[in-house]
């Protein structure tokens, strides 16, 4: 560990949020929606985007737990109502089945549903809650930080090169990538939802 940073912890968060949020898996949705649009706006679309998946990561580590409690809602109950979703995407990235959004030109596709729930989904925000929960030291909370900032550097950069990308890697690649995605996302929803339900028996005194 270096003395101003937790480097497992900043792999940690990098990792699981890359995981979560799929930056390789987006290219597909992201050339839907705005390959019509020209490069010019697809590099700032790109941009808002990123903006608004971190605006919403952000809000939720600051204010995630305050959000929970004014709601009534427990940590546990976040985390298995996440994990249920996850799991239903995990699905969907496994088979195939998922829906492909047609371009609408008079509505910011950045913002929803590219920024949100796409990339600031459920199950990012309990991550991200669950790794602020965890971030007591100046090492940690650097390495949080860090972690946040270098995955929506990465979707940034992956959504800004997608043309690009996309002849790279073309659909077979796009494809392989996606199903292991899938994979990856299916083992962290059966993760969530066993981590609620034994935060619930523990909340019980069970």
């Amino acid at each position: 560990m270096s003395s101003w940073l937790d480097l497992k912890l900043l792999g940690s968060v990098y990792l699981t949020l890359f995981v979560i949020m799929d930056p390789p898996g987006i290219i597909p949705i992201f050339l839907a929606l705005t390959a019509r649009r020209g490069a010019a706006a697809m590099a700032r679309l790109a941009l808002q985007a990123a903006l608004t998946s971190f605006g919403v990561i952000v809000l939720f580590a600051v204010f995630g737990d305050r959000i929970l409690a004014f709601l009534g809602i427990s940590l546990p109950a976040m985390q298995a109502s996440g994990g249920l979703l996850l799991l239903i995407i995990a699905l969907e990235l496994l088979t195939g089945k998922t829906d492909e959004p047609e371009e609408v030109d008079d509505v910011n596709v950045a913002m929803v549903p590219l920024g949100t729930p796409l990339l600031a989904g459920p199950g990012a925000i309990v991550a991200t809650i669950l790794f602020v929960r965890r971030a007591d030291t100046t090492p940690e909370l650097a390495a949080l930080v860090i972690g946040i900032v270098a995955i929506h550097v990465t979707i940034y950069l992956t959504m800004r090169y997608s043309v690009f990308l996309a002849h790279l890697l073309r659909p077979t690649g796009i494809l392989v990538l996606t199903r292991i995605a899938g994979l990856l996302v299916a083992a962290i929803a059966v993760q969530l939802i066993a981590d609620g339900v034994f935060g619930f028996i523990a909340a019980q005194g069970g």
